[in-house]
């Protein structure tokens, strides 16, 4: 089969499968599967893929073909211009949670010291040392799997957090001037209605925020002023229609300045709230 062929025959088994976008995807995986650039790819489409071409092709397919997430099956996913080691075990990176990592950078002085809870990959906490190289970062999951991921990430950065496996902050000690988090926050019931690749592949416990979805916001909130400096501020990711809910919550919490941020497609994604001084 030719690198051409295989190309259209992808194309067609990912678009009976159902799977989005299935002339990227396959695009994505031959080149994965060849080490093929798009010029080579133009240049050598006639040629036919070799035996072990063929076979990492053929595995890769039949995944996707399943709905596993095109990211675990490549085992990396672009945020803020870095590449992360992605798998079964943390929850992929996406674009919205940019809103996040930027406010934190904005946020955090040059010396300052930064929390990031729920961490997963490390994306938050390494994109954040990697622009704030003087910031002290630590970062924290409950999950082991996760921080092993997390440190293969640091590693490949060449960025120095400090991992701690944590259910929220109970395995913290200091203060920080930002701490950051990107929560479980979908409903129970809404998560069967995901994509198959979101719900039948991606780790649930960092999907599940409980029957309204605000489960880790009510943890989260009440304790984190404990943590933070005089002046410091929580940054929390929200689902869309969670800004009033989650806002109110950093209220009650005695939080000022409270603000919600939204992501370049408009919609609410960040709460923001400062520590009474």
């Amino acid at each position: 089969m030719t690198y051409r062929e295989a190309l259209t025959v992808t194309t067609s088994l990912l678009k009976e499968a159902g799977v989005p976008e299935p002339s990227l995807d396959a695009w994505y995986l031959l080149s994965h599967a060849a080490q093929l650039s798009r010029s080579d790819f133009y240049l050598r489409e006639e040629e036919e893929l070799t035996e072990e071409e063929q076979k990492h092709m053929e595995i890769a397919v039949k995944e996707r073909v399943r709905r596993v997430p095109l990211q675990y099956i490549l085992g990396t996913q672009e945020f803020m211009g870095l590449s992360f080691s992605v798998n079964e075990n943390v929850l992929i990176p996406r674009q919205d949670t940019e809103v996040l990592a930027e406010e934190a950078i904005r946020f955090l002085p040059p010396d300052g010291r930064l929390l990031d809870l729920c961490t997963g990959s490390g994306c938050i906490a390494l994109t954040v040392k990697c622009k704030v190289p003087g910031a002290l970062v630590a970062a924290s999951d409950i999950s082991k799997t996760a921080i092993m991921t997390a440190k293969e990430n640091q590693k490949a950065l060449e960025a120095t957090v400090e991992w701690v496996v944590s259910d929220l902050f109970s395995g913290i000690r200091g203060t920080f001037d930002v701490i950051t988090c990107n929560p479980p926050y979908i409903p129970t019931e809404v998560i069967r209605t995901l994509q198959p690749e979101v719900r039948d592949f991606e780790p649930r416990e960092a999907l599940d925020g409980g029957a309204d979805g605000l489960d880790f916001y009510r943890r989260i909130v009440p304790e984190a002023g404990s943590f933070l400096a005089e002046g410091g501020v929580l940054l929390l990711e929200i689902g869309y229609d969670q800004g009033e809910a989650v806002s109110g919550l950093m209220e009650e919490a005695g939080f000022e300045e409270i603000r919600v941020i939204r992501d370049l497609a408009g919609k609410d994604r960040v709460v923001k709230g400062k520590k009474h001084v």
